[in-house]
């Protein structure tokens, strides 16, 4: 039995090189190489290539950051989020706004994804537009993880058949787990619940969850958080309870809390004293209309109580940072600030860990200076590589020569749909092996330091910044998982 596996991971191999494999056979944290690496793609590279991207394509990723919906409802197909139960859901999230943004209209836009136009037809509403979008990170991560799983070489009139074919074979019980970590090579994956404050997963240890705080103070969202808490809020001291109710109950089980509450404003959250805050909340439960000012207050103020909750349950505290989902509606003139506002966070708080997401492109030098002047600041750049994979590539390069590097983690695929993290895993694998290269290659790190960095910033930094093994622990406990 040795002898074969030791012969499949030689033929797997075949055209990395005599160094690269040689050293992807000698070391037992070299694994077997998860998809999207083919020999023939690193035929004429120097070993330092081979060796660098052998590593990487064979080490597992943790995945810090998603909205994937459960398997179960995926199963059913009739999920809010699924607009059409066929190929072109794995369009639907992201790269549905290139589509757009390339020029398709909006009633074309609403047959592609509609459950009305048979599967095989929807290529011909897609053509005009594919060769404008498939270049895009969105696009590549798409066709990527259709050239894996569908066994196709491109997503074409000519392949449209079998993918066709293929999103129904694959989409089966189990198909989470395949793609995920036999195919991605993912460990486990933090999931921010589109909808609901926490979500108790049927695949609990897969899919953890962070609790979501932004309705704790964006509104806030009384209804959504105080009904499941049985708590009737009528003054200020009753939501500060329907706060702790949700940390003392969810917070052993969270790996983090997650506001996006940069979508409609900028991070400069002030401490704004609960005699300020009291009447504005009261205002706000007897259906006033808050002014800009007033709705700043409270939300500041209700900002700093989960913040601190958070600190209190040693939960790590994720923002979102930068770049905008979506199409028209992104004010550069608001995501500038987000770096400088961040600083004043991680001030004000220093107890408190921040994680800013997405490396708050295209403000990315911005928020690396951030990380390598402040303690508690910290960057996941999930998002990023399909935003911009060469920037990304690039942050990536600057930060390891500039700041730390426990306080980076590298990949979150940030899909509603499970298909599409399959591809963004491949792009992030050859931009983390690209940095690395070109780092050795530059003179920068040494091949050996390279090599010793890859597991840092893959895994092991999210499984301490995270606490993912206690976080295991009481998850594999839970009654909530069937």
């Amino acid at each position: 039995m040795k002898a074969k596996e030791n012969l499949s991971r030689r033929s797997t191999l075949k055209g990395i090189g005599a160094i690269g494999a040689a050293a992807f056979l000698a070391k037992p944290t070299y694994g077997r190489l998860f998809a999207g690496l083919s020999g023939k793609e690193l035929d004429n590279q120097s070993d330092i290539r081979k060796t660098i991207f052998a590593k990487v394509f064979s080490t597992p990723l943790i995945d810090t950051h998603e909205h994937l919906i459960e398997e179960h409802d995926r199963l059913k197909g009739k999920h809010r989020r699924i607009q059409s139960d066929d190929w072109t859901l794995l369009l639907s999230h992201y790269l549905n706004s290139d589509l757009l943004t390339s020029g398709m209209p909006g009633d074309e836009y609403n047959k592609f994804f509609s459950r009305d136009i048979a599967p095989m037809d929807k290529w011909n509403i897609l053509a005009p537009y594919w060769p404008a979008v498939r270049n895009t990170g969105y696009g590549m991560a798409v066709e990527t993880a259709i050239q894996q799983l569908y066994d196709v070489p491109e997503l074409s009139q000519d392949t449209i058949g079998k993918v066709v074919a293929g999103y129904e074979k694959v989409r089966r019980k189990g198909f989470y787990k395949e793609i995920l970590c036999e195919k991605s090579g993912i460990e486990s994956c933090q999931v921010n619940a589109l909808g609901e404050p926490f979500r108790k997963s049927e695949l609990p240890t897969l899919l953890m969850q962070d609790i979501s705080i932004v309705g704790m103070f964006a509104g806030p969202n009384i209804n959504a958080y105080a009904k499941p808490a049985g708590i009737d809020v009528k003054a200020l001291t009753d939501w500060y309870r329907v706060i702790d109710w949700w940390f003392e109950t969810y917070g052993p089980y969270a790996v983090a809390v997650k506001s996006q509450n940069a979508y409609s404003r900028d991070i400069d959250y002030e401490k704004v004293p609960t005699e300020i805050a009291e009447p504005v909340f009261q205002k706000r439960l007897s259906g006033e209309k808050l002014n800009s000012q007033e709705r700043k207050q409270l939300e500041d103020h209700l900002f700093w109580y989960a913040v601190k909750a958070a600190t209190k349950a040693n939960l790590p505290v994720k923002l979102h940072t930068g770049y905008y989902a979506g199409q028209n509606s992104m004010p550069l003139s608001r995501l500038i600030r987000n770096a400088g506002s961040a600083t004043d966070l991680c001030k004000t708080a220093p107890k408190a860990r921040f994680v800013f997401m997405h490396i708050c492109y295209p403000y990315y030098e911005e928020i690396l200076s951030v990380a390598k002047q402040y303690t508690n600041a910290y960057i996941d750049m999930c998002w990023s590589w399909i935003i911009n994979p060469i920037a990304a590539k690039d942050f990536l390069k600057k930060y390891l020569v500039t700041a730390p590097t426990n306080k980076i983690v590298t990949f979150g695929g940030d899909y509603i749909p499970v298909e599409p993290v399959l591809g963004h895993a491949v792009i992030a694998r050859r931009g983390i092996a690209l940095a690395l290269s070109e780092l050795v290659e530059e003179g920068w790190l040494s091949l050996d330091r390279a090599i010793e960095l890859t597991d840092p910033i893959m895994h092991d930094n999210a499984r301490t910044i995270f606490n993912l093994a206690e976080k295991t622990q009481k998850l594999e406990k839970v009654h909530w998982s069937t």
